[in-house]
């Protein structure tokens, strides 16, 4: 895969957005794009960016709200087939060590 994005989608109001977020996590589902979710956004990854925004779609329009935020960061890397794992997995190999601490 070489189209990877971070995704973020969530209606605009005080509470929690965590039943919302879900709806938009699950519209995923239903495409041939792989995805991890954390804290702040999903990386998405998919072959093809046109399968990457049909996601992405479904995704945003799942949500319910009056009105919802989407936030979409896309790495199209044209030259070179490179997961989001992969990616991280080289970071690593200049950190020597996980690009985690251990709070």
């Amino acid at each position: 895969m070489s189209v990877i994005a971070l995704l973020s989608v969530a209606p605009v109001r005080e509470g929690s957005m965590s039943e919302e977020v879900a709806t938009a996590i699950e519209a995923l589902e239903g495409f041939d794009v792989s995805y991890e979710t954390n804290p702040m956004g999903t990386v998405i990854e998919a072959d093809e960016v046109s399968e990457l925004f049909e996601a992405v779609e479904a995704a945003h329009t799942t949500v319910d709200g009056d009105r919802v935020s989407t936030v979409l960061k896309i790495d199209d890397k044209r030259t070179l087939d490179q997961s989001a794992s992969e990616k991280v997995e080289s970071v690593e190999r200049h950190l020597g060590r996980e690009a985690t601490s251990e709070r």
